[in-house]
C-alpha cells in the first residue's frame, strides 16, 4: 500500500534551499469541505512521523493556490510538488526539534518592529502599518508570527550546520587565483573545415533521403481559415466585451460539433483555403501557426492578440518531393550538420585518446591560428561561459573543443596563465572571502543533504495521493 516516493530523496536539497528563499503568499485559496479526511489516512511518512491527508489539505489551503490553479496544473505534477514541499518542511521541523533550536517571543517582536514595511518615514514601528499588511494579505497576527518563527528557526538550522566555518587566507588566495588568473589560449575556428550545405550534390541528397525516408516523412494538411478581429466580427476596431462574447459563441458552436463551413457562413466571413501545406521554413506566418497547432481539427487559435479560426480538412503523412527546393535545402542543412558532428567527434576522440598533438593542431590551423587572453573565468566576451569554465579546469598545453555564443565550434589550446596573489590588504579581499565562504557553505549543505538522505526514509501512500488528485480533477 505504501511505496517509496523516489523523487523526494533525490530532491531534498532543492526543497530545503528553496524553503529559505521562497516566501509563500499570505492569501488563502480555500478548498471548502468537499474532500473527506475523516478517516485520517496518511498520505506520506518520514521515518515514524506521519503526514495525514488533513495535514496536506491544510497545507494546500495555506499555499495561496486556488483550487482552479491546482486543477489546471494537475497533469504537471503540481500535487506531487506541493507534497514534496510539505515533506521538506516537515523534515526541517524534525531536525529543528532534534537539535532543540528555539526562538523567544521577544526576538520575534524585535524582528517585526525592525521590519521596514511596518515603520514610518522616521523608522519608527507603527501598529497600524502592521495591521494593514495583515489585512491586505488576508492573514492574522498569530499566523504571520508562526511563519516568521518557522523561517527564523530554519535560518538557525542552516546557520548551525554551516556556521563557524572560517576559511584560512591561503584557501581564499587559492580561490582567487583559480577564478582570476589571466589565461592565454590559441584557437582555431573549425568553420573553415566544414563542408558547406550548398556543396552537397543532388545524388548525396537523394541517397540521404532514401536512407532516412521514414524519419523524413511529414504531415501535409488541407485546411481553411479566417482571421478574426473586432472589425470583421462586430464592425468596430475595439477589442471589447461584445467581441469576446462572439468568440465564446463560436467556441460553443465548436463544442456542439457545428461544422466550420456553417459557422463562417453564419458570421458572413470568407475563408481562405490551403491544400497540401507543410511547414518547411518555420517562419511566423498564419499558415505555419495553423500547421504547428494541427493536433486540433477545428479551433480558434489565439496568438499575441490575433485570432485565427481554422479547420483541418485532411492530413496525409508522406515523404516530401525532392523537387521541392525548400525540402532540398533542409536536407542539405541536415547533411551539413551531420558532417560537422562527425568532424568534431573525430577531433574530440583524438583529444580524449591523447592522440591530438601540437603537430595536429598546427596542421589543422595552417590557414590561421588565433590567440586571445582571458582575464578571468567570467570573461565571456568571446566564448560562452561553459567553454571558459572548461578551459580554466585544464592544465597548460591541453587541447579541447569550445564554442562561442553563436554555436561556432573551435579547437583551443591552453598556452599559459599568469596569477596574482591576494593579500588581506587587497581591496577585494573581503569580497573574495565572502564568495569563497559561500562556496564552502554550499559544499557543507550538499554534504548535509546526503546525511539527510541516509537518516530519513520518505514513503508515500500512492492510493491516498491518487485520491487527492482525483478530488481536483
Amino acid at each position: 500500500m505504501i511505496n517509496p516516493f523516489n523523487n523526494f530523496t533525490k530532491k531534498k536539497i532543492g526543497g530545503l534551499l528553496l524553503i529559505l528563499v521562497i516566501i509563500i503568499a499570505f492569501g488563502f485559496g480555500g478548498f471548502g469541505g468537499g474532500f473527506s479526511t475523516g478517516n485520517q489516512n496518511n498520505i506520506a511518512k518520514i521515518n515514524n512521523t506521519s503526514i495525514s491527508t488533513q495535514d496536506f489539505m491544510d497545507y494546500l489551503n495555506k499555499s495561496g493556490l486556488s483550487q482552479e490553479v491546482i486543477k489546471e496544473n494537475i497533469d504537471k505534477n503540481v500535487i506531487e510538488e506541493l507534497l514534496s514541499a510539505l515533506v521538506s518542511t516537515t523534515l526541517l521541523d524534525l531536525e529543528i526539534k532534534g537539535l532543540n533550536l528555539s526562538i523567544t517571543k521577544d526576538v520575534l517582536i524585535k524582528k517585526i518592529k525592525n521590519n521596514k514595511n511596518f515603520q514610518n518615514e522616521n523608522g519608527v514601528f507603527e501598529r497600524k502599518l502592521y495591521e494593514k499588511f495583515l489585512l491586505t494579505n488576508n492573514s492574522s497576527a498569530p499566523m504571520f508570527e508562526m511563519r516568521l518563527k518557522n523561517n527564523e528557526l530554519q535560518k538557525q538550522l542552516f546557520t548551525y550546520i554551516s556556521g563557524g566555518t572560517k576559511t584560512p587566507e591561503f584557501l581564499i588566495n587559492k580561490f582567487y587565483k583559480e577564478k582570476n588568473r589571466k589565461l592565454d589560449i590559441n584557437y582555431i575556428n573549425l568553420n573553415i573545415h566544414y563542408k558547406q550545405a550548398e556543396s552537397f550534390t543532388d545524388s548525396e541528397v537523394k541517397y540521404f533521403v532514401n536512407e532516412n525516408a521514414k524519419k523524413l516523412e511529414q504531415d501535409y494538411i488541407d485546411f481553411s481559415y479566417v482571421n478574426i478581429g473586432p472589425k470583421n466580427l462586430i464592425g468596430i476596431e475595439e477589442y471589447n466585451q461584445a467581441f469576446f462574447e462572439k468568440i465564446d459563441d463560436i467556441e460553443n458552436l465548436i463544442s456542439k460539433n457545428i461544422d466550420f463551413k456553417t459557422i463562417v457562413q453564419g458570421l458572413d466571413l470568407s475563408p481562405t483555403s490551403v491544400t497540401s501545406y507543410i511547414n518547411i521554413d518555420n517562419e511566423k506566418t498564419t499558415e505555419n501557426k495553423i500547421y504547428n497547432s494541427r493536433k486540433d481539427k477545428i479551433e480558434i487559435l489565439e496568438d499575441n492578440g490575433t485570432y485565427i479560426f481554422y479547420n483541418i480538412e485532411n492530413l496525409e503523412t508522406k515523404l516530401p518531393n525532392l523537387d521541392d527546393n525548400k525540402f532540398k535545402k533542409r536536407i542539405k542543412n541536415l547533411l551539413s550538420q551531420k558532417e560537422k558532428y562527425i568532424f568534431n567527434q573525430k577531433i574530440l576522440n583524438k583529444i580524449n585518446e591523447k592522440k591530438f598533438t601540437q603537430t595536429s593542431f598546427k596542421e589543422l590551423g595552417k590557414n590561421g591560428i588565433k590567440n586571445i587572453k582571458l582575464n578571468s573565468i567570467n570573461d565571456d566576451k568571446k566564448f560562452e561561459k561553459n567553454s571558459i569554465e572548461i578551459l580554466y579546469s585544464l592544465p597548460i598545453d591541453s587541447f579541447t573543443l569550445i564554442a562561442d555564443k553563436k554555436s561556432n565550434v573551435y579547437v583551443a589550446k591552453t598556452v599559459s596563465y599568469k596569477e596574482e596573489n591576494l593579500t588581506k590588504n587587497s581591496v577585494d579581499f573581503n569580497k573574495i572571502s565572502i564568495e569563497e565562504g559561500a562556496q564552502s557553505k554550499n559544499v557543507i549543505l550538499k554534504s548535509y543533504d546526503l546525511f539527510l538522505n541516509n537518516r530519513y526514509q520518505v514513503v508515500v501512500n500512492e492510493k491516498t495521493l491518487e485520491r487527492v488528485k482525483n478530488y481536483f480533477k
